[in-house]
């Protein structure tokens, strides 16, 4: 999935600008969706050029298959979910996240309207659109399934990505239900072609389903490269946390002259919608917390199949040494 200049990346630099002193391949899922809008904003802001950074994006449909280009060397560093760390922690790979983007899983799930069905209860027997099996979207189905009574095997899954087909799954029947990032979730509910039935979005209705606070989307490498170059890890810290520190008070008009037209899915309203619904989810200074940190593996642990596994070291998945200097840099 190629992107051009035009649709993620940031303006031609002017001669004044720094140096670029790293180069760095980040693995990323649907890099249009507000997932990974404080990356879009590090990106279009400036913010890596001035860390000294050259990015090269690497887009992959689900997070499993952002996870699998890292253990498969294709890239160094993945923006994705926190709960993967706990999975390869289990297999013996030591990966660490290094910088919080979101404080809630920022996905929700939504049944088709043309369906009568009113509660988690009602997906029994029904095909459920995620983006891949063990990705984000994956785990949480499961969730809502369990606090319902149900099992994961009581529904059958179907991957439909990270793109725009998703909307077209839905609607051609492929899927009743679908659960997903904004603002594909938020346009299909505004549609009315969905009726949400689960909300991990706000941080009352994460704190709800998770059972206390979670920590959400992050960037994460294996322990031995963040070792090994800390002044690139350093420099991507203090992008993603200056940007996170312009989106505290960042107005909607400073979001539309910011994002890419083609992020907005081709309904500004929409993605400005989403984005409001969204705003209080994102992370303020790019710190792990330990509380966060332990509900999110609670949480993965209680899934199918995951308590045959190995607890993790949960100290070992995450480290604030990077962000605490960026938050330090900001004022964040």
């Amino acid at each position: 999935m190629a992107l051009s200049r035009s649709a993620w990346a940031a303006p031609e630099p002017s001669r004044n600008e720094p140096r670029i002193n790293h180069r760095v391949s980040i693995a990323l899922v649907a890099p249009h969706s507000l997932h990974q809008l404080p990356l879009t904003l590090a990106d279009r802001l400036g913010y890596f050029r001035q860390a000294g950074i050259a990015v090269e994006w690497l887009p992959q449909e689900s997070g499993a298959k952002a996870l699998a280009s890292a253990v498969q060397g294709q890239a160094q560093v993945v923006a994705g979910a926190f709960e993967h760390l706990f999975g390869l922690q289990q297999k013996g790979l030591a990966y660490q996240a290094f910088v919080q983007m979101a404080r809630t899983p920022q996905l929700s799930l939504g049944v088709s309207t043309r369906l009568n069905v009113r509660s988690v209860m009602g997906l029994k027997g029904t095909r459920v659109g995620v983006t891949s099996l063990q990705s984000s979207t994956h785990f949480m189905v499961c969730h809502w399934l369990m606090q319902n009574g149900l099992l994961p095997e009581d529904v059958v899954f179907v991957e439909v990505g990270s793109s725009a087909g998703v909307v077209d799954a839905l609607r051609s029947g492929a899927i009743d239900a679908v659960c997903h990032a904004d603002p594909i979730m938020y346009g299909l509910e505004q549609r009315n072609d969905i009726r949400l039935l689960g909300d991990a979005r706000t941080l009352v209705a994460s704190r709800k389903l998770m059972g206390g606070p979670v920590s959400g989307t992050c960037l994460w490498a294996r322990s031995d490269h963040l070792q090994k170059q800390p002044e690139l890890t350093q420099a991507l810290s203090d992008a993603v946390v200056h940007a996170l520190k312009w989106l505290q008070t960042a107005g909607l008009t400073d979001i539309l002259k910011t994002v890419p037209a083609p992020h907005w899915e081709g309904d500004r309203a929409i993605y400005l919608g989403a984005f409001e619904k969204l705003r209080e989810s994102f992370a303020l200074d790019g710190l792990f917390s330990a509380e966060a940190v332990a509900n999110a593996w609670h949480a993965y642990n209680r899934l199918p199949d995951r308590q045959l596994g190995v607890r993790p070291v949960l100290a070992s998945t995450y480290t604030n040494s990077f962000a605490v200097k960026s938050k330090a840099r900001f004022a964040a």
